[in-house]
């Protein structure tokens, strides 16, 4: 762990270096909480992704050094009183949002991807990690790979606490636990995964219109109210799959 002034001056180098040798390509999000920007390293022409939020940026720290093909790289994290700088990997591709616009997928479809992201989600829970804004936003494709980003609202476990001390997810698709009802875990993911799955197949939220036969009986396991009653981890929905 750094000293407060050795992370300052970490936050600043940072901020140096970025102004001098990349280039903002374009905005891509922006929120009272940060924003999100495409950038060009000069030299190279190589493409990065930039976040500047505030808030918690420890999961980003657990998945620096990180392989997964279902995970962005995770290049440069800084911390400068509360404000956050995230460089990582560029995924290139199509967000889930942006395909199920055209079409939903197929069951086949659908399970192959939800397979890679519980991969995704297997590596974060490992690390003791809670994605908490699983989404169509938030899953690119990149060729046949899925690749799950966005970690502003992930959260590292804490056995200690009884409930989330903030709110963060998106309507929908977050798990009821996140509102407050008790601390959000592995099994909040695994909710939103059966939301996704839903939405996939039948472009709704399971409580409009539940995914006809087996795929719709997974939805249904992992939607329920009380966590206890979903699949303990991700492994088990990848064989429920």
């Amino acid at each position: 762990m750094f000293p407060c002034f050795g992370v300052i001056l970490i936050y600043n180098w940072l901020s140096n270096i970025l102004q001098e040798e990349y280039g903002e390509v374009r905005l891509l999000k922006e929120s009272s909480r940060g924003s999100v920007r495409l950038i060009r390293h000069k030299a190279t022409g190589q493409k990065f992704i930039l976040r500047q939020f505030t808030g918690n940026a420890e999961v980003y720290r657990k998945l620096l050094g990180c392989s997964c093909p279902n995970l962005p790289t995770i290049y440069e994290v800084a911390e400068k009183n509360g404000e956050n700088l995230v460089l990582e990997e560029f995924v290139e591709g199509d967000t889930l949002d942006f395909l199920l616009r055209e079409a939903l997928f197929s069951p086949e479809e659908t399970r192959k991807i939800v397979m890679q992201l519980c991969r995704a989600l297997w590596v974060l829970h490992d690390l003791g990690a809670v994605h908490r804004d699983v989404k169509p936003d938030n899953v690119i494709l990149r060729g046949d790979t899925a690749v799950l980003i966005d970690f502003d609202a992930a959260r590292v476990y804490k056995t200690e606490q009884a409930a989330d001390t903030q709110i963060l997810g998106t309507t929908g698709f977050a798990a009821p636990e996140q509102y407050g009802m008790s601390q959000s875990d592995s099994r909040a993911d695994i909710y939103s995964v059966g939301v996704l799955i839903n939405v996939m197949l039948t472009g709704e939220h399971p409580s409009k219109k539940l995914a006809p036969g087996h795929l719709g009986r997974v939805v249904e396991h992992c939607t329920r109210v009380n966590p206890a009653k979903r699949y303990k981890t991700v492994l088990r929905l990848v064989e429920a799959l």
